[in-house]
């Protein structure tokens, strides 16, 4: 094991969050996004944290390959991308299908964050992992469609997934999204 992170969208909420993380735990971090301009992860951008420095790449992921090249010698892939709502239905099976590719290739677990859209309208109050999904919604329809994906993947490759579901990823930094109010 070489301790070796790869965190896709390392500037939105949940892989700022795992960057930060990851490193401070001493793991070597690939923090990957489209660019690096403005204020990187939040006002940590020295770059140092724990043992290990954060090595900041960019590329665009939906570019064939280009997430296997960047998984080489992981061990983990954060999945925080989170293309814009409007363009769910084309790009998330295409950025779902790059990710669990790079999983396969590079043996690397792949951590992805779930969300509540898959339960519908009627979710009960209290969700359990033997609550069922009904979506009612293109996007729940499409969250459910992509975990399914990584579930036959898990099944037919061994790629192995884990889904960290949550209502939503709050983080202290102030980043203009409605929980800042």
């Amino acid at each position: 094991m070489t301790d070796t992170v790869l965190v896709l969208g390392a500037k939105g909420r949940l892989g700022r969050a795992a960057v930060i993380a990851f490193a401070k735990q001493g793991w070597k971090v690939r923090a990957f996004a489209r660019t690096w301009e403005g204020d990187v992860l939040g006002g940590h951008a020295d770059g140092q944290r724990g043992e290990h420095a954060i090595e900041y790449v960019t590329g665009d992921a939906l570019m064939p390959g280009v997430v296997s090249q960047m998984a080489k010698g992981c061990d983990v892939i954060v999945n925080g991308l989170n293309p814009p709502y409007a363009q769910w239905q084309t790009v998330l099976p295409a950025l779902t299908k790059m990710v669990i590719a790079a999983g396969q290739r590079s043996g690397a677990t792949i951590v992805l964050p779930g969300n509540v859209y898959g339960y519908g309208e009627s979710m009960p109050p209290l969700l359990t992992a033997d609550t069922p999904y009904r979506p009612s919604t293109q996007m729940g329809r499409l969250r459910v469609e992509m975990e399914q994906s990584y579930g036959a993947a898990a099944a037919a490759n061994g790629v192995r997934t884990i889904i960290v579901q949550a209502g939503d990823f709050i983080e202290r930094e102030k980043t203009g999204n409605w929980f800042d109010s």
